[in-house]
């Protein structure tokens, strides 16, 4: 068992998809399928569905990510330890990621790099954008993208959405939970909101006022209080401890989360590893 494959593996379960891990490591589609056919022959079971959305893994499949995960942070680490580089990390983000996988990833750095010096920043994905290219920021996550070609995009995960407010359950019919309501949004420029009023449009509906609040704990109180709704991702509604919520439809039901650079940005150690961080948490 080489890196290589575990890391083939590793980025068709996240990105579930062949063409885009294949991307993402600059290998070509049938290099990666002949990766994973080789690790289903090497355990003798298969390791993922093949479904019309994408690959989704099998219990078999979820058994060996998560090894595979441990292994690959091990090795980052090693290369870490080996090749010294300044302790230095200037990342972006929204708010909405900032209180999941990015505030668990620093401080899980902290704890390794006690002297790692740390910028932090959150926006738009506009914003962000802006930033990475203008130099103030070297890496980011954001939601969506702007196909911009001064910024390399690489897909990280996919986040499921779900419609929160109070008394909303899976059995709420969506449409009246829809009508009339006022929408509850981090900020203005939200791609959550942009997705929601895509819902409003398709399925002719209209909504009330839309509230911005700007900070995500204060959005999530409101709505569980019954001041309106809102369009979060399914795993920050169960860390906040929403317990119910109803699913979007497919269409509008899913946002990918992308790791952005610019595209002469060499990566350092250390954001290697935030990365990795960030990816198993």
């Amino acid at each position: 068992m080489d890196i290589e494959n575990m890391q083939a593996f590793v980025s068709v379960a996240e990105l579930r998809s062949l063409t885009e891990a294949a991307q993402k490591l600059n290998h070509l589609q049938s290099n990666m399928t002949a990766k994973i056919k080789k690790l289903e022959a090497h355990y003798k079971t298969a390791l993922f569905y093949r479904k019309p959305r994408g690959m989704e893994l099998t219990p078999a499949g979820e058994i060996l990510y998560a090894q595979f995960k441990q292994i690959l942070l091990l090795w980052q680490d090693t290369e870490m330890k080996m090749r010294p580089q300044e302790e230095k990390l200037r990342i972006g983000t929204m708010q909405s990621i900032v209180v999941g996988e990015v505030t668990r990833a620093l401080t899980m750095i902290y704890e390794l790099y006690p002297q790692v010096s740390v910028t932090l920043k959150t926006g738009t994905t506009t914003e962000i954008e802006l930033l990475i290219l203008e130099g103030e920021l070297d890496i980011a996550f954001v939601i969506g993208y702007s196909t911009s070609p001064y910024i390399h995009y690489q897909k990280c995960y996919r986040e499921d959405l779900v419609l929160v407010g109070k008394g909303i359950h899976e059995g709420s019919d969506l449409e009246q939970v829809l009508q009339g309501a006022t929408i509850i949004m981090l900020s203005y420029g939200c791609l959550y909101l942009t997705q929601l009023e895509k819902m409003y449009q398709v399925m002719q509906l209209t909504h009330g006022e839309v509230v911005e609040v700007g900070v995500f704990d204060t959005m999530v109180q409101f709505v569980l209080m019954g001041m309106g709704i809102t369009l979060m991702s399914k795993k920050l509604a169960r860390q906040f401890n929403v317990k119910s919520y109803l699913s979007v439809p497919p269409t509008f039901g899913y946002m990918d989360t992308y790791l952005i650079t610019r595209p002469n940005h060499e990566m350092t150690a250390i954001e290697h590893k935030f990365i990795e961080i960030n990816n198993t948490i």
